[in-house]
């Protein structure tokens, strides 16, 4: 058969008009699907600001689903799903994400550092540690360092958060030498309790050498020795430290005088108290230097003059029993010195400063929010 030229003039017009309207067709179709997706969008955020999370989200997936290629899509509604909790789902998003072989690098980490946070606030710290990890060297190496961080601290990992302190400070994240040792402090902690006392001197030199100035670090070396009976040594300790931070020597105060009572040195301690109190006023730190006064009116005086200037329920109470036999009747003042002592135990405590979390036991780093030198030496009834 052979081929007639007039067919093909037929069939081009005809080819011609359908490909244009095949075209118009796609064009009219992706045009619905953009406006679609924007408007979905809108109303997500909108829904977002108002507070309204479930049909936020309804929105956000009908503006996934409109538009697949969207990774900004994709993380609104990743992000949505961990604020409600929905751990699961914001991790398959995350995944879908990292799986697309089309997503830039920038966005593959981005991608990442949401995955970790997911993993985190699930309580799968071993999966967040690894996807944490995954981030080193890219522009959330630093975020994922400071996760690293606290995942360590949570899991009292404490070499492997003196690791990553020492990380953050090598690319001048800030000074980590605090936190370095209190660490140090927690393994030594450690090591006496394995009875491992080699250890944990070792451990507290470190401690000591990483921030000469903390005052935890002397606080435990002190005590390690009065423990272990060596009287004078804790003394030469903590004498300068009432001298450097007279802010702490609550903490220390006690134990100072007791110790001190039993040695040559009752004299010194005695100053070096009077000092300590007279930079930091305190019931906690009178108690302390009085226990190493006799008796006669000089003890009643002074509970007096910390009544007048500093008033608390402590010092009153202190007061009150150094009065007993006196003028008041016994029965009065054992009945007054058991009410003020009730009233008193609530305002004997520590806040954070962090969290407002209160303890009557001083801590270092506080059970409510994990912060570190978050708790004010001072009680509640001092401040």
């Amino acid at each position: 058969m052979e081929f007639e030229p007039l067919w093909l003039l037929l069939a081009l017009p005809l080819a011609f008009g359908m490909g244009w309207l095949a075209s118009r067709f796609d064009l009219r179709q992706w045009k619905r699907d953009q406006q679609a997706a924007p408007q979905a969008y809108f109303k997500g955020l909108n829904l977002l600001l108002n507070e309204q999370q479930d049909k936020a989200i309804d929105a956000f997936i009908e503006a996934v689903q409109h538009d697949p290629g969207s990774s900004e899509l994709h993380f609104a509604l990743g992000n949505l799903f961990r604020r409600r909790g929905e751990y699961e789902r914001a991790v398959r998003v995350h995944q879908h994400l990292l799986a697309r072989a089309d997503l830039p690098q920038a966005e593959r980490d981005r991608a990442q550092h949401a995955l970790a946070q997911d993993f985190l606030k699930a309580g799968l710290f071993d999966r967040a540690e690894q996807a944490y990890k995954a981030l080193a060297g890219s522009a959330f190496a630093t975020d994922a360092r400071l996760a690293l961080l606290v995942l360590h601290e949570r899991a009292r990992d404490w070499p492997a958060a003196i690791e990553v302190a020492r990380g953050l400070e090598s690319v001048g994240a800030g000074s980590f030498a605090q936190r370095m040792a209190h660490y140090w402090c927690e393994i030594a902690l450690e090591a006496d309790a394995r009875g491992q006392s080699g250890d944990a001197d070792v451990a507290i030199q470190r401690a000591r050498e990483v921030a000469p100035l903390a005052v935890r670090p002397m606080v435990l070396a002190g005590q390690r020795l009065l423990k272990r009976g060596l009287v004078e040594p804790a003394l030469a300790i903590w004498g300068p430290l009432l001298v450097q931070h007279p802010q702490a020597s609550p903490v220390i105060a006690d134990e100072f005088a007791r110790a001190a009572a039993g040695s040559n040195h009752v004299d010194t301690a005695r100053l070096q108290l009077q000092n300590a109190h007279a930079s930091e006023p305190g019931a906690a730190l009178l108690a302390a230097l009085l226990s190493l006064e006799g008796e006669g009116a000089e003890r009643r005086k002074a509970w007096l003059d910390q009544l007048q200037k500093h008033p608390s329920l402590s010092a009153a109470l202190g007061l009150l029993r150094e009065h007993k036999g006196g003028a008041l009747g016994p029965d009065e003042l054992s009945a007054l010195d058991a009410a003020l002592q009730a009233a008193a135990k609530p305002l004997q405590r520590y806040r954070c400063a962090a969290c407002g979390f209160e303890a009557q036991h001083y801590f270092w780093q506080c059970p409510g929010c994990h912060g570190w030198d978050t708790f004010p030496p001072r009680r509640l009834e001092d401040q």
